[in-house]
């Protein structure tokens, strides 16, 4: 059924509806209908949404129209219980707030027993034995970034940074290669667009989740670190 048909059936639908109200149409009859105007409904939505897909990279402004229509509204952050139990309503200090939670909770200081295993494992691991990071590594990973992900909080773009990959893959080696060695992490890198997902109960700041939108590069980097974990 085209999209052209689903109307139709809708229109049908509320005129056997009609009728059932008057007692000229059995339920069954009416039952019926709405069974194939769902059908009718579902098959025309599959086949816009088919087409928008397939057209997205020539027609980005439809697809993107109509994504944006499926979108529910995001509320902001209603008002929070802080540490004595009073209501916190300024974005500010809703922001402060649960800014403080999300630090409290996920920069725990480490136990001595964990010291001690970090400890025994830089001694294992000597920086000679670090892999070097290869100019053609980071090159071949910038090639593979998807250019229709957002931007991040760089405010540098994939796309560009995929078609730049012959002339920033020098020297991005040298700052994940510098990074690796010294494990530090650039202070762009720890840069995050953070965005709170919410789980239950909106008065306690504990039951929001962040999200963090962090730099690309940043994640292309991950991928350095990830290779040697996983394969040792």
């Amino acid at each position: 059924m085209d999209e052209q048909g689903a109307p139709g059936k809708l229109k049908g639908k509320k005129e056997v509806y009609r009728m059932w109200k008057k007692g000229l149409a059995t339920w069954e009859e009416y039952r019926d209908v709405v069974r194939v105007c769902r059908d009718a409904t579902r098959k025309a939505k599959a086949h816009l949404e088919l087409n928008l897909a397939g057209e997205v990279k020539d027609s980005k402004k439809g697809f993107f129209k109509y994504i944006g229509s499926k979108r529910k509204t995001r509320e902001n952050v209603g008002p929070l219980l802080n540490e004595v139990g009073a209501l916190v309503e300024e974005d500010t200090e809703k922001a402060e707030l649960l800014n403080a939670f999300f630090a409290s909770v996920f920069t725990a200081k480490a136990s001595p027993q964990e010291t001690q295993t970090l400890d025994v494992g830089e001694k294992v691991q000597k920086k000679e034995d670090l892999p070097l990071v290869e100019e053609d590594w980071v090159r071949e990973h910038l090639g593979k970034l998807d250019t229709h992900k957002c931007m991040d909080p760089d405010g540098m773009h994939p796309r560009v940074l995929r078609e730049l990959a012959d002339v920033i893959a020098k020297p991005l080696s040298i700052i994940f290669e510098r990074s690796w060695r010294r494990g530090e992490v650039p202070e762009d890198g720890r840069k995050a667009n953070v965005t709170l997902v919410f789980e239950k109960g909106k008065e306690d700041p504990g039951n929001y989740r962040p999200v963090s939108l962090t730099s690309i590069p940043g994640k292309v980097m991950e991928q350095l670190i990830l290779s040697p974990i996983t394969s040792s």
